[in-house]
């Protein structure tokens, strides 16, 4: 081991030990000791035992440890620690400026154990009530997440949009006349991915161009290009002839089950060299398939069959449905989120704070539901036609029941029902508890069916199946939950709920006026799986909301 690596290796030790609590002085001794060791010149591993320890600064406890390093690799001691923290927690102490103070006041306050967790739980405001964390340390915490999971490989497609968009912008004004377009799974617009795919109509060489746009770390290779953003986020760059842009095109947009389908559909056919894409599918005797679509096999049955709907628009929706405020924890009040749901041009909003389980959220007790339902009422009449609906999303509990007695429940214009406790159970429990819930009269919609956060926590285990099938027995609608960090229901379960007749509902869970704007996302993972607006519950006009709201009868 290097004397670097060693050095971290004592940071660490003294970061996992104050995590737990542990003694001041032998934390201080350890952080000293990294200090020292990371200055050293001469290599630990060409000095013997007495002249480790001759180190001032490091003393005979400490020279067994580095020796025991420089043996085996390992150190009984961390080793103690690392075994009783969780994985997820020792990320976070890998994360510059987010120190073990902070860390632990997270774990233990909100049991928190990933970094995906942790970063919905800043989005959604959970860190603004503990100690020592306002709203300007939430903001900068946020911005070392972000980087935090950017250098792992994979992304949220809402961290790369933006960026992407700037490279393809540039690479038009400095390349006029070529065509340009996103191609791989940026264009299908993955929830998920690992680079930003470009594909440009010129074999010409692109290496002044790309630096001139401030593209780094260029690699040409015979393939591709790939090359890092100004932001330090991977970009691949495909080149072709503009005379088979069609044909490279698609090869390069599909999916590997997509277009080993199409292919065994379509054996022996030459689409090479097509100079637009359309006709790759106008060889094959089929309809146009939008890029977002072409991931799995299905959707060339549906395309044959029936056909492919007209796909959702974000200009669709009409009303904004799941929002929190400063009731619970949200970032804007009430007014100021209805306001600003307006003045986007939304006919209505259903505001869903959390229930009163909910107390890491501020979860409102039944005082508090009726306190903010006068509101609503004093707003309603002064924002006519806009219109508020009294909502909330109430826990799902262990048994599956609600958050609230009835005669509050019966308050509700808008229930949401959601789990976001025991996410542990296996999957006949965990489907069970939902449907109880979806079973429960005063349940119109299912907010996030799975409580999976993408990049970091896998959705509990569900029987989707029979999840959507007790939702569509009993006239309740489904969220899709359009926070980039959720997207859950997966849009590979869209069809099969639009099969069976259940409501789709694209909801930002939003807990800001700019948290509305998720909607965005949502819209994209809902075109994946075929939705139209005559499918989407919140594309109904408010006149049309109401009468769903009134149509479940028992």
């Amino acid at each position: 081991m290097s004397n670097k690596e060693i050095a971290k290796t004592f940071q660490f030790l003294g970061d996992i030990m104050e995590l737990h609590g542990e003694n001041p002085f032998k934390i201080r001794s350890y952080q000293n000791a990294y200090l020292t060791l990371r200055k050293l010149d001469r290599p630990l591993a060409e000095m013997d035992a007495a002249e480790i320890a001759g180190i001032k600064g490091v003393g005979q406890a400490i020279a067994e440890k580095i020796r025991e390093l420089l043996d085996t690799g390992k150190m009984a001691t961390l080793q103690q620690y690392l075994d009783k923290t969780p994985e997820g927690v020792q990320e976070m102490l890998l994360i510059k400026g987010f120190g073990p103070k902070k860390i632990k006041v997270i774990w233990e306050s909100l049991g928190i154990e990933t970094i995906g967790e942790l970063l919905y739980a800043v989005n959604e405001n959970r860190l603004l009530e503990l100690k020592g964390f306002g709203e300007k340390t939430q903001n900068e915490l946020r911005q070392q997440l972000q980087y935090f999971l950017k250098t792992r490989n994979q992304f949220h497609f809402a961290s790369v949009e933006g960026e992407g968009s700037s490279i393809l912008q540039k690479l038009q004004t400095a390349l006029p006349g070529v065509k340009i377009e996103f191609t791989g799974a940026f264009r299908r617009c993955a929830n998920v991915l690992e680079s930003i795919d470009l594909l440009l109509g010129t074999k010409d060489a692109l290496e002044p161009v790309l630096t001139g746009i401030g593209l780094q770390n260029i690699e040409v290779q015979a393939e591709q290009i790939n090359a890092l953003s100004e932001n330090e986020y991977p970009v691949r760059l495909f080149q072709c002839a503009g005379s088979e842009f069609g044909s490279k095109q698609f090869r390069y947009t599909a999916a590997p089950a997509f277009m080993q389908a199409f292919l065994d559909q379509n054996p022996g056919s030459d689409f090479r060299d097509l100079e637009e894409e359309f006709q790759v599918f106008a060889l094959a005797k089929q309809h146009f398939i939008p890029a977002e679509l072409r991931e799995e096999p299905w959707i060339l049955a549906l395309n044959q069959s029936k056909g492919i709907p007209t796909l959702i628009e974000e200009t669709d929706i009409k009303g904004v449905v799941h929002t929190h405020s400063t009731y619970s924890d949200g970032l804007n009040t009430l007014k100021e989120m209805a306001e600003y749901t307006k003045a986007q041009g939304f006919e209505y909003l259903v505001m869903s704070d959390h229930s009163k389980s909910a107390f890491y959220a501020n979860g409102l007790q039944p005082e508090r539901v009726l306190l903010q339902m006068e509101e609503i009422d004093a707003l309603n009449q002064q924002m006519a036609p806009f219109r508020i609906f009294k909502g909330i999303e109430s826990d799902i509990l262990n048994d599956g029941s609600l958050d609230y007695p009835e005669d509050i429940l019966a308050k509700f214009e808008v229930i949401i029902a959601s789990v976001h406790s025991n996410l542990r159970m296996d999957e006949a429990k965990a489907t069970q508890r939902i449907i109880k819930a979806v079973e429960n009269p005063h349940t119109r919609i299912l907010g996030h069916p799975t409580g999976r956060l993408l990049l970091s926590r896998q959705g509990y285990p569900l029987d989707h199946q029979k999840v959507i099938d007790a939702c569509a027995a009993n006239g309740v609608a489904i969220e899709l939950n359009a926070s980039p960090y959720r997207l859950d229901l997966d849009w590979t379960w869209i069809p099969y709920a639009l099969e069976k007749g259940v409501m789709i509902s694209i909801n930002p869970d939003a807990h800001s006026k700019q948290g509305i704007h998720d909607i965005h996302f949502g819209v994209l993972s809902a075109r994946k799986g075929a939705l139209s607006a005559a499918q989407c519950l919140n594309a109904k006009g408010v006149n049309d909301f109401v009468t769903w709201i009134d149509s479940r009868s028992r």
